[in-house]
C-alpha cells in the first residue's frame, strides 16, 4: 500500500494518509468524529498546500472514513462513493486488491484537484506506510 501511496503522490501535491483500527475507542461515539480525531493527531491537515487526505477504517464497525484537507475538498458524494466501493470490495474479495483500488481512486482524485506546480515544495509532508491504531 505504501509503493502505491508513493507513487500515486508522485503524480501531485495531495497527501494521502492511510489508518487502521481494530475498532472505534470507549470514547469516540462515532467513526466520522474517531476519523476527525485521527486526521488531527496524525497531523494530515499539516501540508503547506492543505492537501491532506485521511482514509479511516475502523474494522470492528465495517465503518470506512475520508477526510479531505481544504486543498483537497471533493464533494461528499465524492469521498463517500469510495468508502462505498471500499467496503463492497472489501466483503467481496481479498482485501489488499480493495485497499490498492481505493488508493488508486483517492489518488485519481487528488491528481484532478492537486496537480503538480514546479512553485510548490514537492517533498513527501506526510508517511505512506499506513498507520495502525
Amino acid at each position: 500500500m505504501a509503493e502505491a501511496i508513493a507513487a500515486g503522490e508522485s503524480r501531485h501535491q495531495g497527501e494521502l494518509v492511510v489508518a487502521i483500527e481494530a475498532c472505534l475507542p470507549g470514547h469516540v461515539p462515532d467513526s466520522r468524529e474517531r476519523a476527525l480525531e485521527v486526521f488531527g493527531r496524525l497531523r494530515v491537515w499539516d501540508t503547506p498546500l492543505r492537501t491532506g487526505v485521511l482514509l479511516y477504517l475502523a474494522l470492528g464497525e465495517h465503518r470506512i472514513e475520508l477526510v479531505a484537507d481544504r486543498g483537497a475538498a471533493a464533494g461528499d458524494a465524492t469521498w463517500q462513493g469510495i468508502c462505498a466501493r471500499l467496503q463492497q470490495d472489501l466483503r467481496n474479495g481479498p482485501c489488499l486488491d480493495a485497499m490498492l483500488a481505493a488508493i488508486a481512486a483517492i489518488e485519481s482524485e487528488l491528481a484532478a484537484r492537486c496537480p503538480p506546480r514546479a512553485d510548490a515544495d514537492e517533498a513527501n509532508h506526510l508517511p505512506d506506510m499506513p498507520v495502525l491504531l
